[in-house]
C-alpha cells in the first residue's frame, strides 16, 4: 500500500473546532500563540526553548504541509469555528503505514487552555485516524511529569500501556526523563 495514493481529507470539524493542515500565511498566528504560551511550553517542548521567529515558523509550517502531501506526518492546526482564532497544534505523527499506527502530539495556546479544546481535538483526531485512515493503533506519548498532557488520554479512555524509563531528555536537554505511553486500538 502506497500512502501517497490515499485521499486523506486536509481538514475536518468537531463541535467547536476546525482542524486543518497548515497553509501559507499561518506563521503569524502560530508565532503569536507560541509567544503567549512560552512559559508553559518551555518545560515540555524542545521548540519552545528559544523565542519563535515568524519566518522560521512559516517555513516550518510549509514543510509540515509538504510532509502531509508525502504522508510522512500529518500536522493539524486548531481553530475555533465561531471566531476563526488559532488555538493550538496537534496531528498524527510518526506514521507506520504498514501497521497503520499513528502518534498524536499536541500543544495549546495557554490563553485557550482549560476549556476542553485539546481534549475535543484529540478525540476528533482519534476518530479521524480510525475512520479515515483505518488506524489499527493510536498512541499518545508524554513526559511522565506532564500531568496536563497525561490527563487528555486518560479522559478519553486510552490505556496507560507503560513507562519508558530514561527514554529521553527534558525539553531543555538537561535531565533524563521517563515517557508514558498511552494507546488505543479500534
Amino acid at each position: 500500500m502506497n500512502p501517497l495514493l490515499l485521499d486523506i481529507p486536509s481538514q475536518f470539524e468537531t463541535e467547536r473546532l476546525l482542524l486543518r493542515v497548515p497553509r501559507p500565511g499561518d506563521g503569524r498566528a502560530v508565532v503569536e500563540a507560541m509567544k503567549a504560551s512560552m512559559k508553559e511550553l518551555r518545560a515540555w517542548l524542545p521548540f519552545a526553548q528559544e523565542e519563535p521567529d515568524e519566518e522560521r515558523t512559516e517555513a516550518n509550517l510549509r514543510e509540515a504541509y509538504a510532509q502531509f502531501i508525502r504522508r510522512e506526518d500529518m500536522r493539524l492546526l486548531l481553530f475555533e469555528k465561531s471566531t476563526g482564532q488559532f488555538i493550538g497544534s496537534s496531528g498524527l505523527h510518526n506514521p507506520d503505514w504498514n501497521v497503520r499506527k499513528f502518534e498524536i502530539g499536541y500543544w495549546i495556546d495557554t490563553r485557550h487552555g482549560g476549556k476542553g479544546y485539546m481534549t475535543e481535538a484529540v478525540q476528533g483526531i482519534t476518530v479521524f485516524a480510525f475512520t479515515e485512515l483505518l488506524a489499527r493503533r493510536v498512541e499518545i506519548r508524554c513526559d511522565a511529569l506532564n500531568e496536563k498532557s497525561q490527563a487528555i488520554p486518560q479522559r478519553l479512555g486510552f490505556w496507560h500501556e507503560g513507562t519508558l524509563r530514561n527514554d529521553g531528555l527534558s525539553a531543555d536537554g538537561s535531565r533524563l526523563r521517563d515517557t508514558y505511553i498511552f494507546g488505543m486500538i479500534p
